[in-house]
């Protein structure tokens, strides 16, 4: 009926609807629900004086607004955030040296696309990516046509990812949305790539050029709109040379520490953290176990737990970019007049999150117990191996976009609410309760509500980490895919002329 997460918790999380008066077994005792309580919501299993801590994980989540009762529904009426705004840190190392996996030998290998410059792709996709908003309808209309039009064996399909900016924005501003078009362009689960220029934008093809760096003229094709008599023929000429090339590319056995995967959450619920999240946190130990990467984003969902990561920062460095980005973040909100606890949403307080620093204690369960290798700002491209955080928002689009632009050929993306959102990679939806997964299975990839009901937690994550791997190899395809739900967005946080 109930589940307390910690033996230290003064609060439980109902599994089920629990009724006025009915009579809850915890800790071998039992008490009187005061009122009814929803499944994931809390419970009160001890008296909580007005001030005092709610505590969950084993860690404060908040602080009571009155005097609590054992047996009173614990939630946003009675609890209140307790975070402050920018706060000093102190390195504390806390980890194991070592994570060990047991892991089937004939999993430690996809099938999967060995690219020229090293890097690896779960996908064989032509992607067309405009440079500016002003080309957007004709980047959807040369994939479209090249689409119905061609027939390369090989190709997974022929994609454009448009977007709102390239134009009229300044300095910083201007410059990431640069540098996240420039890392989807580098993401290997693209065979080939045009990028469509409309001539007179701020981010016209030379200066995009300048981002970009080095660049495959085979891989890599550009196209200005107002220099060509016919835009969309020409679009889709070059697609067919981009296409025959990418064609050349098979697949074979890739080593999974090949593999970068990129951890979020969204419209989550009270369940995320104890079933979909903790999963998740068990296949980045997997992973990173076999030298490969996981990354972690979304950094206000991080405020409340981020002593947790920066104690698991391999080194002193680390943890002082750790501190920074939480801090920088912190100076975002203030920024822009701003409280840095305006989450959760609506959709996670009414799935039983109360207030943010529950929600963060089971967003970062999606790392497991890894060592943190790395910090990266927004638009920056992996460069360790091991868990990465990523510098980027909560919300949903921006955070899966930044985390393909930075290298992630997949993406497991973890609900409770339930989020049909998908990007330009795999993205594997992973429901935290059963009734979302059957109601939604048009949306859902995997259902780790399971762990509600007593399947173990090892026999699952080996079950997604198979699913993973058969994704990676293009043996089954995500449900974003199926429903061609592919989007990009790109933080903006700057003037526009």
């Amino acid at each position: 009926m109930v589940i307390k997460l910690d033996p230290r918790d003064n609060v439980a999380v109902a599994l089920q609807h629990i009724k006025e008066r009915q009579i809850i077994n915890i800790d071998n005792a039992s008490l009187v629900a005061k009122e009814p309580i929803a499944a994931a919501h809390k419970v009160a299993v001890r008296f909580i004086k007005k001030g005092g801590e709610v505590i969950k994980y084993g860690a404060k989540i908040g602080i009571a607004l009155e005097d609590i009762e054992p047996g009173q529904w614990v939630h946003t009426h009675n609890i209140a955030s307790a975070l402050n705004e920018k706060e000093e840190y102190v390195y504390a190392p806390n980890f194991e040296k070592e994570l060990f996996q047991n892991i089937e030998k004939e999993t430690l290998f996809f099938n999967g696309f060995k690219r020229n410059n090293g890097l690896a792709g779960v996908r064989n996709e032509i992607w067309v990516i405009p440079t500016v908003a002003c080309v957007n309808a004709i980047a959807r209309t040369i994939a479209q046509k090249a689409a119905n039009s061609l027939r390369v064996e090989g190709i997974d399909g022929y994609f454009a990812f448009t977007h709102p900016y390239g134009c009229s924005q300044l300095g910083s501003d201007h410059h990431q949305t640069q540098r996240i078009l420039a890392g989807l362009v580098d993401n290997p689960n693209a065979g080939g790539v045009l990028v469509i220029g409309l001539g007179c934008e701020n981010n016209n093809i030379n200066e995009f050029k300048k981002v970009l760096g080095a660049w495959d003229s085979d891989r890599i094709r550009f196209l200005t709109a107002q220099d060509s008599a016919d835009e969309v023929q020409d679009g889709v000429y070059l697609i067919r040379e981009l296409a025959e090339y990418a064609s050349s590319f098979k697949r074979e056995p890739i080593p999974l520490s090949n593999l970068k995967i990129g951890m979020k959450c969204g419209g989550s619920d009270a369940f995320s953290g104890i079933t979909a999240n903790p999963l998740a946190g068990k296949i980045s130990e997997a992973i990173v176990a076999l030298g490969g990467t996981c990354v972690l984003t979304e950094v206000p969902e991080m405020f409340g737990a981020e002593r947790i990561l920066m104690n698991r920062a391999k080194d002193k460095q680390v943890f002082d970019r750790i501190a920074g980005m939480i801090n920088g973040f912190k100076d975002y909100y203030i920024k822009n007049n701003q409280p840095i606890y305006e989450n959760p949403s609506p959709g996670n307080k009414a799935g039983g999150i109360s207030t943010l620093e529950e929600k963060s204690l089971g967003c970062i369960q999606k790392g497991g117990n890894c060592i943190i290798t790395d910090v990266l700002d927004y638009g920056d491209k992996l460069r360790s191996k091991g868990l990465n955080l990523l510098e980027g928002p909560g919300n949903d689009l921006v955070s899966i976009t930044a985390l393909a632009a930075s290298g992630c050929q997949i993406i497991l993306f973890t609900t409770g609410r339930g989020n049909p959102l998908g990007t330009c990679v795999p993205t594997v939806k992973i429901s935290s309760n059963t009734e979302l997964y059957m109601k939604k299975s048009m949306w859902i990839d995997f259902d780790a509500g399971r762990l509600l009901t007593g399947h173990d937690m090892d026999v699952m994550a080996k079950e997604l980490f198979q699913l993973i791997v058969k994704v990676a190899s293009g043996e089954c395809y995500t449900m974003n895919e199926v429903s061609d739900s592919r989007e990009i967005g790109i933080l903006k946080n700057g003037v526009t002329l």
